[in-house]
């Protein structure tokens, strides 16, 4: 079977999934974008289908599934809404590096909360000077004794406030640059403060925040990997995390696509559907087109993570993946928009949610531009 061909069990899971999301998550989408809420009642309607479960190791209480169906997951749930997507990426994003270089008995502690829906994760890596630039954070770990000493801030952090446990990348050696930065999983109650939530364009039901820590005590069996390895696990976490933000691209655009396309079949103009017009045709042609490539290069990247990336290629696919399918959703709800004219622009119709929705994939886990550079840099050694 090529790594692109879904088996005939992941297009049964993707049949089961639109029903679901289309009956629980959908309906609910706009309500809580318009409140900016957290989609609890969407996040439970997930944790009854398992779906957190999915990206979390069997032996750990997960259900341990390959990273192609969890894109899949990803995928249709942010047809319906990306910000409950989000719900599950981020928890996954949180745990991967304890999934990846964590002690037996760390995973045991945390791992099943997380796939049971019990507790939720953060990832938090951002600050205000280093973004991109992750060899610039201040944030400060000092060990004493039998603990570490947190202090300092993150920035953009997803499930700010929500989350129960916080992946924190801090400097424990300063003078050694990107080499001296080191991973800690970090208790909510040990802590851990919001300072505030960003008013943002999109992803309105999902809180980002800033994450504050001050002189935090997190004991030493809560640092993930070695001392001066956290540079090298952020790194393996987000060449593992970014394609399923390509999948999460890939269902926000094919949402955008699905409902322009019953507009069209029912909005007449000069006594016919808008569907029948040649040059309305073009333009979902092309949507399509475009979407169904992301997909395609979405599956490729997982279908690496799943191999063990025996090549090395993963840092380029992935970022190919991630930079294609986010320009894709944008260009894609930017057209949703437009086939429905001023009906596209009001809240009224899910496209402008769609299309507000969609910038983010181009900004967070490394902006596009970024992913550029990656490539580039892969292809010319």
């Amino acid at each position: 079977m090529s790594p692109f061909e879904l088996s005939d069990d992941q297009q049964s899971f993707r049949e089961v999934l639109r029903r679901f999301v289309d009956d629980k998550i959908a309906p609910l989408a706009a309500a809580y974008d318009e409140r900016e809420e957290f989609p609890w009642e969407s996040f439970n309607a997930c944790v009854g289908m398992e779906l957190p479960a999915l990206g979390v190791p069997a032996a750990h209480g997960g259900q341990g599934a390959d990273t192609v169906t969890q894109a899949v997951a990803i995928e249709e749930v942010a047809r319906g809404c990306a910000s409950t997507a989000v719900t599950l990426l981020i928890s996954k994003l949180g745990m991967l590096p304890v999934m990846n270089f964590a002690s037996t008995a760390t995973k045991d502690r945390y791992l099943p909360k997380i796939a049971s829906g019990e507790a939720q994760a953060s990832y938090c890596l951002s600050e205000p000077d280093a973004g991109s630039d992750v060899a610039s954070l201040k944030t400060r770990a000092v060990r004493d004794g039998d603990h570490y000493v947190l202090t300092g801030t993150k920035y953009w952090i997803t499930n700010a406030g929500i989350s129960d446990t916080y992946t924190v990348f801090a400097k424990t050696d300063p003078a050694a640059g990107h080499r001296g930065i080191t991973c800690f999983l970090v208790e909510r109650d040990w802590g851990v403060k919001v300072a505030k939530l960003e008013k943002k364009m999109g992803l309105r039901a999902s809180p980002t925040g800033e994450v504050v820590f001050e002189d935090v005590r997190v004991p030493v069996e809560n640092r993930v990997g070695e001392e001066g390895q956290g540079f090298y696990i952020a790194m393996h976490t987000l060449d593992r995390s970014r394609p399923t933000i390509g999948a999460q691209a890939v269902g926000i655009a094919q949402g955008a696509i699905d409902y322009a396309l019953q507009y069209m079949k029912r909005r007449n103009q000069f006594g016919h559907p808008i569907a029948d017009f040649q040059g309305l045709q073009f333009m979902v042609a092309d949507m399509a087109m475009k979407i169904e490539a992301a997909r395609g290069l979405v599956y490729k990247a997982c279908a690496l993570v799943d191999a063990g990336d025996p090549a090395g290629e993963l840092p380029k696919v992935g970022a190919m993946a991630k930079c294609y399918a986010a320009d894709v959703a944008m260009e894609v709800t930017t057209d949703a928009v437009q086939l429905l004219g001023g009906y596209g622009y009001t809240r009224e119709f899910p496209v402008e949610r769609f299309m507000r929705d969609a910038k983010i994939t181009q900004i967070y886990e490394g902006t596009n531009q970024v992913q550029r550079l990656v490539i580039a840099r892969r292809l010319l050694g």
